[in-house]
């Protein structure tokens, strides 16, 4: 039997070499995988608890077995510059980054920016202080626990005031969940353990230090017989320590804040204020990391995270030190 060979045609060769390359290219495609982006944005920059917040996500990074993240950091420079966070949840949008984690400065107007990220498919996790959408399978929450944090400071202030006597509350937040939050918890508390605890006023906050200063000054020109302070953030905290020490009250109006940074640890350390509850943002950022790392589940994530609160006792013990420490080393 004869068999006869035949030439290959240049159509032919041509489709062979196509072939060839397609499949070279599939190959490829196990070995490298497109850019994950994702953007954080936390409610301002350059302060304690947000630099410690982008510490967490680094760490987290390191750890992670994603080697395509790109990460995007940007915030207003002002907690109380609500617009400056919706540009930036729009420039992300428009950029198609994959996913947000986003601090909110407040709730209201944020709403329609998460909105539109998630219609846009960007998964987005809200940390510190929540929103009032519905946690499910592209949003996460991982928030302070804001009764935690209320109930604790109404605890330190009826121990170092023995039960009775009068308090103001500072820096309340009317545009924030977590203010209105941790008020509440923190009322009702005294209300049920410490009885003869009056509060003797309570009032809105401000970030401008030097207009924080004068309206914690108006409030202890009007009750010369109030015996601590509660702060809901940090430029509130500061503030009224600025005017405790312009009166020379220090010692005998009790400061207990909320929201740390390094300048009220070194307060602490210094015995001028009593205390301050701090967030652990480190442990938020890195968590946030972690679940827009892992495949996307069903059920709705809503974690809580206790707060701490450091006092003289533990302001340097290895367990509370992370919390006002920014070094991206540790581990």
């Amino acid at each position: 039997m004869m068999f006869q060979t035949g030439s290959i045609t240049p159509c032919a060769s041509r489709r062979a070499a196509k072939a060839l390359v397609c499949i070279y290219l599939f190959s490829l495609s196990g070995c490298f995988k497109p850019t994950k982006k994702i953007a954080i944005i936390p409610q301002t920059t350059a302060v304690t608890i947000w630099e410690a917040e982008h510490a967490g996500t680094h760490f987290a990074i390191e750890k992670s077995k994603e080697p395509n993240i790109q990460l995007y950091w940007n915030a207003p420079t002002s907690e109380d510059d609500v617009q400056q966070q919706a540009t930036l949840i729009e420039k992300v949008i428009d950029e198609h980054y994959s996913a947000l984690i986003l601090a909110p400065d407040q709730t209201l107007p944020l709403m329609a920016p998460v909105q539109k990220a998630l219609k846009h498919g960007l998964r987005v996790v809200v940390i510190a202080s929540p929103l009032t959408l519905p946690a499910s399978r592209n949003l996460s929450y991982i928030v302070n626990d804001d009764q935690a944090s209320g109930y604790m400071a109404a605890m330190r202030i009826g121990n170092i005031l023995h039960g009775s006597g009068r308090v103001a509350v500072f820096g309340v937040t009317p545009e924030s969940l977590s203010s209105l939050a941790i008020l509440h918890s923190f009322e009702t508390t005294l209300e049920n353990n410490y009885p003869s605890i009056i509060i003797s006023e309570r009032r809105f906050g401000t970030h401008n230090g030097t207009e924080a200063q004068q309206s914690a000054d108006e409030m202890l020109a009007s009750d010369h017989a109030l015996n601590a302070i509660f702060a809901l953030s940090s430029a509130s905290c500061d503030g009224a320590f600025a005017a405790l020490k312009a009166r020379g009250l220090t010692s005998r109006v009790k400061l207990i804040g909320f929201e740390q940074s390094a300048e009220l640890a070194n307060l602490i350390r210094l015995g001028f204020i009593d205390s301050v509850i701090a967030e652990n943002t480190y442990e938020m950022g890195y968590r946030a990391i972690r679940l827009l790392t892992e495949p996307s589940t069903s059920s709705p994530q809503y974690i809580r995270l206790q707060p701490t609160l450091l006092t003289r006792k533990n302001i340097d013990s290895p367990q509370t030190r992370p919390l006002i420490s920014t070094d991206w080393s540790r581990r």
